[in-house]
C-alpha cells in the first residue's frame, strides 16, 4: 500500500507529505485548490507523461517519491530491473524533473528508465479517473476488458501464433498476385538492371585500387623523373660516380688501418653497414624505375572504368559491394517472379491449411471468452446491485468476424437501464452517472484478479448523487477492507465513508499561491462536510447533518 507521497513543487504545491492510511482515505477540497495536482503528482512519480508545465514557476526542478510497504518481492516490473523491497517489503519510488525536460528516476535508490518506472508503477497502484467511465464508450475496449478478467493468455497467444504466420502467408501472396503488365514491366527492369551489373563485371575493393593506380598514372612523368634523380645520385650514372661508389671508396680507404684503432675499426664497419643499406635502397629505386611503365592508352582505361563505376554507384549503390548485394536481390526477385506460379501454388497451400488452424484456435479462443463473460456478467450484475442500480441488466454480446488480431469476436457490453427494456449498446443508452458506477462496478471486479494493493479514485462520482452516491460510498468502504482506497471526491456522502480524511486547502503568501493537504480530525471533518453541502454557507443544522453522517458511516463501517 501506499504510505507516504511526498511532493515538491509540483504546481501550487511548494512542498507537502500526504501519510496515507490503510482502508479509505478520502481527499476534499474547492474547486481548484489543487485535489487534481495531488493526482497528477502521484501519476508522475507512477512513470506517467509529464509536462515542463507541472513544473512550479520560479524553480527549475519538481520531485515526488511516494513510499510503499508489504510489496512483493517478485512482481514482474521489479525483477525485470533487478530491484527489489527491502527487508521489510517497502519500496521508495523517486522522480525529479527538470526545466529542461530531463528525468531522474530511481527506485530504492537505483536509477531506472521512466519505461521501467511505469511497469512497476502498474503493478503497485491504479487510478481510476474522473474520465474513465467513458472508455465504456469504446467498443473496442470491451474486449480488452473481458480478457483481462477471463486470463485468457494462453489459448490467446495460441491463436497470434497461428494468426501471424496466416497473416504472413497473405502478405507473400498479395506481393506476387501483382498485375501481370506490372509483373510484365518489373520483370524488364530487373533484367536491364542484372544485365547492367554483369557487364560491368565489379570485383569487390577494385575501387580502391583503381584510384590508387589512376593517380600513379596521371603522375606519371613526376614519378619518373623523381626514380630517375634518385638513381642517378645514388648509381651516378655511366661515370659510376654515384652515393654508392662514393661510400664504397670510403670504406677501401680505411681499409688499411682498420686494426690499428678500435675506433677506425668501428668507424670501418659503420661505412660498411651504410654501404650495404645505400646499395639496396639503389637496387630498389633502379627496379622500381624499370617496372613502372608508363602509358597514356592505360590511364584512359583506368580513367573510363572509374567513370563506369561513378555512374553504376549513382543508381546502385555507394560502394562495389554494395552494388553486388544489389544484384543479388534483383536476381533473386527475378528468379522469385519467375517461378511465380509455383511459389503460389504452394503458398496457397500452406494458406488453407493456416486458415482451419487460426478457426480452431479462434473457436477455442471464443469458446474461453464465452466462459469468462458468463461469470463476468454474474460478478458486474452483482456489483450494480449493491450500487443501487437494481433494475439494471448486464450482459456480454458476441459476434463474429473474420480472423484479427484481437481474435474472431466482436465483443460489446450491453445494458438494459429500466425494467422490460430491450438490451443495448451501453455506448447508446448509459448516462454519466450510470457509467460511472459501471466502471466502478468493472474496476472492482477486475481489481480482484490482480495483486494491486491500492486503487486511486480520481471523482469518479461525477453524475451521482443522493441515493446512488451513498452505494457508491459503501462499496468503496467494501472495496477497502481488502485493499487500499484513496478517493477524490466532491460527495459528502464519499468523504463520510473514509477511515482517514484529507482536506486540500489553498492560500496566498506573498504574492503567490500556496497549496497544503492536512490531515482531518473529527470536528474538522464535520466543517468540511458541512461545507461541502452547504458551501460557504455553514450553519449549525448543517454541522449536526455532518455529525450524523459520519456517525452513520462509521456505524456502516464496523458491520463491514
Amino acid at each position: 500500500m501506499l504510505e507516504l507521497l511526498h511532493i515538491e513543487n509540483i504546481a501550487v504545491i511548494e512542498e507537502a507529505d500526504i501519510q496515507f492510511r490503510p482502508g479509505f482515505n478520502a481527499l476534499t477540497g474547492e474547486t481548484g485548490a489543487g485535489k487534481s495536482i495531488v493526482i497528477d503528482a502521484m501519476n508522475a512519480v507512477l512513470g506517467g507523461r509529464t509536462s515542463r508545465d507541472l513544473i512550479r514557476t520560479g524553480t527549475d526542478k519538481a520531485f515526488v517519491s511516494a513510499a510503499f510497504s508489504s510489496v512483493p518481492a517478485e512482481l514482474p516490473g521489479l525483477t525485470e530491473c533487478g530491484v527489489s523491497p527491502d527487508e521489510n517489503g517497502e519500496l521508495l519510488l523517486q522522480r525529479e524533473l527538470t526545466a529542461d525536460g530531463k528525468n531522474y528516476c530511481r527506485a530504492n535508490g537505483r536509477p531506472i528508465t521512466v519505461a521501467q518506472m511505469k511497469k512497476i508503477g502498474s503493478e503497485l497502484l491504479n487510478i481510476h479517473g474522473q474520465h474513465d467511465g467513458t472508455a465504456l464508450l469504446d467498443e473496442e475496449q470491451h474486449g480488452s476488458y473481458l480478457d483481462r478478467f477471463g486470463r485468457v493468455e494462453e489459448p490467446f497467444a495460441a491463436y497470434r501464433a497461428v494468426y501471424d504466420l496466416l497473416a504472413d502467408l497473405r502478405s507473400q501472396i498479395k506481393a506476387l498476385q501483382m498485375d501481370e503488365a506490372e509483373k510484365a514491366r518489373r520483370m524488364d527492369s530487373l533484367r536491364f538492371q542484372i544485365g547492367e551489373l554483369e557487364r560491368a563485371e565489379l570485383v569487390a575493393g577494385e575501387e580502391e585500387e583503381l584510384n590508387a593506380r589512376r593517380n600513379l598514372l596521371r603522375n606519371g612523368e613526376k614519378y619518373l623523373s623523381a626514380l630517375a634523380g634518385a638513381d642517378y645520385a645514388l648509381n651516378g650514372g655511366d661515370e659510376g660516380m654515384g652515393a654508392v661508389n662514393a661510400i664504397q671508396e670510403a670504406g677501401n680507404a680505411l681499409w688499411s688501418i682498420r686494426t690499428l684503432d678500435e675506433d677506425l675499426g668501428e668507424l670501418y664497419q659503420r661505412l660498411e653497414q651504410a654501404r650495404s643499406e645505400i646499395y639496396d635502397l639503389a637496387e630498389t629505386i633502379r627496379d622500381k624505375r624499370e617496372e613502372f611503365d608508363f602509358s597514356p592508352a592505360e590511364l584512359d582505361s583506368v580513367e573510363s572504368r572509374c567513370d563506369l563505376l561513378y555512374r553504376l554507384k549513382k543508381k546502385y549503390g555507394a560502394t562495389v559491394e554494395e552494388m553486388l548485394d544489389y544484384l543479388d536481390k534483383c536476381r533473386a526477385e527475378l528468379d522469385a517472379m519467375e517461378t511465380a506460379d509455383d511459389t503460389l501454388l504452394y503458398l496457397q497451400q500452406k494458406l488453407k491449411k493456416a486458415e482451419k488452424e487460426t478457426a480452431a484456435a479462434g473457436a477455442v479462443l471464443t469458446k474461453a471468452r464465452r466462459e469468462a463473460a458468463a461469470i463476468l456478467e454474474q460478478r458486474i450484475q452483482s456489483e450494480l446491485q449493491d450500487l443501487d442500480m437494481k433494475k439494471v441488466r448486464f450482459a456480454i454480446d458476441f459476434s463474429p468476424k473474420d480472423p484479427a488480431p484481437d481474435g474472431c469476436d466482436v465483443i460489446r457490453f450491453l445494458m438494459s437501464a429500466n425494467a422490460g427494456e430491450d438490451l443495448k449498446p451501453i455506448s447508446r443508452i448509459a448516462s454519466g452517472g450510470e457509467l460511472a458506477r459501471i466502471m466502478l462496478a468493472l474496476k472492482n471486479v477486475l481489481s480482484e484478479q490482480e495483486q494491486i494493493g491500492t486503487m486511486v479514485f480520481d471523482e469518479v462520482d461525477t453524475g451521482v448523487s443522493g441515493r446512488a452516491a451513498q452505494k457508491v460510498a459503501e462499496k468503496l468502504a467494501q472495496v477497502s477492507r481488502c485493499k487500499q482506497v484513496l478517493c477524490v471526491t466532491h460527495l459528502p456522502q464519499l468523504a463520510a465513508m473514509a477511515d482517514t480524511h484529507f482536506s486540500v486547502e489553498k492560500g496566498e503568501r506573498g504574492g503567490r499561491t500556496y497549496t497544503k493537504v492536512v490531515q482531518l480530525d473529527e470536528e474538522a471533518r464535520k466543517a468540511e462536510l458541512a461545507r461541502i453541502t452547504g458551501g460557504n454557507h455553514v450553519t449549525d443544522a448543517l454541522l449536526q447533518s455532518a455529525g450524523e453522517l459520519l456517525h452513520q458511516a462509521a456505524a456502516y463501517r464496523a458491520g463491514l
